[in-house]
């Protein structure tokens, strides 16, 4: 069975991620684009054989729809998500999934309601080396785990997206928050997906310092602890000007694990007793020249649909991510320690 797909929203991650892997994928048919940028949504509709939409809900309403991928700015994704899922398609909604608890919920229950795939866009859970270190936790190697640190960070949007400095990613009523929702829900879903725990407090201290005419956060740093009491610290920026960092470092009883902390070995782990193992595992997909290029959301989108089965980021696992930079945004409001909101 041929899966006919959407992408609303053609920027760049739906040129670069979204539509190149539906393309690869042999199950699916692109069916339709759509941008509010017309001449966007034609290239587009050009490039894969579609039919392209200005209006989001004249695609929904013209088109025999299976799947939608929503590739829109942040404060757009509930809206549309919604509207998609009760026009009858599973949906796989970019990160941050909504900009507040409330919106989150709306979208799952109307998954639900629909019998619709939710997913969220977290592609950190598959890149190879996060998937190995998840493994070693499970299976005992690290012991018991005591800390983290985790970074990402790159130049910022201006630099690949579609609209460059004039980008809505610096806009507080499209975007809602910046760096964070970019950057750290990404790390913050990563770390929840290795340590197989959820955050129970945070600490932040967010800034807006290194972009001008912005309204949103360029520099945040949160440190969390987990339910059993794991510390660590997170680190999202846009103003890692001559380069990404993507690592993740886990230090435990047994071992630490190196996360894309090493320019040649996508995994180190050095144990206590001073064995040295590194897996070379193939690039972190990243917005760099040499970046891993299949992202493997799509595929796992696609199969969680074939299969009826639940996606590994559902709907739920985005909301749970979503809570701990809601949280985040608080302890910096109020100068406290937050607590996590649990589902």
């Amino acid at each position: 069975m041929t899966l006919k797909v959407a992408v609303i929203g053609c920027g760049s991650i739906a040129r670069h991620r979204h539509l190149v892997e539906y393309d690869a994928h042999p199950a699916v048919e692109i069916a339709a684009v759509c941008d509010i940028v017309e001449s966007r949504a034609k290239e587009m509709a050009e490039k894969y054989n579609a039919k392209a939409y200005t209006s989001y809900e004249e695609l929904l309403a013209n088109e025999k729809i299976d799947a939608v991928s929503v590739c829109l700015p942040n404060a757009l994704h509930a809206p549309v998500t919604i509207a998609a899922l009760n026009a009858g398609c599973h949906v796989l909604c970019e990160k941050p999934m909504a900009t507040s608890s409330e919106e989150a919920e709306q979208m799952i229950e109307v998954a639900k309601k629909n019998n619709k795939k939710l997913m969220i866009a977290h592609n950190q859970r598959f890149v190879p080396s996060h998937v190995k270190a998840r493994q070693l936790i499970e299976n005992g190697e690290v012991g018991k785990i005591y800390s983290f640190r985790t970074a990402f960070g790159h130049g910022g949007p201006e630099s690949w997206s579609a609209d460059g400095k004039e980008s809505w990613f610096f806009k507080k009523d499209l975007a809602f928050i910046g760096a964070m929702g970019d950057l750290g829900v990404h790390k913050v879903d990563l770390l929840r997906y290795l340590l197989g725990e959820e955050f129970v407090e945070v600490a932040s201290f967010v800034e807006t310092s290194a972009k001008e005419n912005s309204d949103v956060d360029d520099n945040a740093v949160f440190i969390l602890k987990t339910e059993n009491g794991i510390i660590g610290t997170l680190a999202a920026s846009w103003a890692y000007t001559a380069g990404e960092d993507n690592s993740t470092i886990i230090y435990g009883e047994k071992a630490i694990l190196r996360l894309e902390d090493d320019p040649n070995y996508s995994l180190v782990v050095q144990y206590k007793n001073g064995e040295v193992v590194r897996y070379e595992l193939g690039k972190i997909q990243s917005n760099e020249e040499g970046g891993q290029k299949n992202s493997h959301v799509i595929e796992h989108f696609v199969h969680s649909i074939e299969t009826d089965t639940v996606p590994l980021i559902s709907g739920e696992e985005g909301k749970k991510s979503l809570e701990v930079i809601i949280a985040a945004i608080e302890s910096n409001e109020s100068k406290k320690i937050t607590k996590v909101s649990q589902v």
